[in-house]
Parts: C-alpha cells; sequence; structure tokens
C-alpha cells in the first residue's frame, strides 16, 4: 500500500550544493516527489516544527541551525514509504550510520546531517 513521508534537505547539504544528487537518490529508490518547496525557515518556524524537542539542550543550536538557510522541503510517496526512508536516509550520526544511506554520503555532523 503506498503512502507518504515528509523531508527536508537541510542547510548545510543546500549550501554544499547536495539537493540534486539527493532528491536523484530519492527518486532511484523508488519514492515518487508528491511535493517540493524550496524556502528559509524563520527561527519561529523552525522552532513550531521541532517543538517536540523544546526541553532538549540541543533546541536552541536546531532552531539556529534550521533558520541558518535554504532548506529543499518534500512530500514523498511509495509503498511502505516510512520504513524505507528511515533506511535510505540512516543513522541521526553519520558516523554509524550504514554505508551508502544519504547521511553517511552527505552529512557532516549529527548537527549538520543534510
Amino acid at each position: 500500500m503506498s503512502n507518504r513521508t515528509f523531508t527536508m534537505i537541510k542547510p548545510d547539504a543546500f549550501k554544499k550544493g547536495y539537493s540534486g544528487a539527493i532528491l536523484d537518490r530519492i527518486i532511484k529508490e523508488g519514492f515518487q516527489i508528491k511535493a517540493l518547496k524550496l524556502l528559509k525557515l524563520s527561527k519561529e518556524k523552525a522552532g513550531e516544527f521541532y517543538a517536540v524537542h523544546r526541553e532538549r539542550p540541543f533546541y536552541g543550536e536546531l532552531v539556529e541551525f534550521m533558520s541558518s538557510g535554504p532548506i529543499i522541503a518534500a512530500v514523498l510517496e511509495k509503498d511502505n514509504a516510512v520504513e524505507d526512508f528511515r533506511k535510505l536516509i540512516g543513522a541521526t550520526n553519520p558516523a554509524a550510520a550504514e554505508e551508502g544511506t544519504i547521511r553517511k554520503l552527505y552529512a557532516s555532523s549529527v548537527g549538520e546531517n543534510a
């Protein structure tokens, strides 16, 4: 059964020019891009999006980072979209991510994880 998931190409990956390669990889893995938008999050919008992390020590740094430059927001569709996309992006920490995952290939740290 086809379902959808949301993703963002974060400011670090956008700035380094990885957006095209990341989107190409997503498509090659069988995802359909149903919506795509380039935007810059305000600190307020980033704070709202990550509100679930408000009490965590990294929240302020996360909001600063996510509002530091353009992002690409996308809605993806595929059978088993959520589980398959989690496998494709890899672990939050790129050092722990499996070879060939998006974060292993394009992320530089836990904070700047593509």
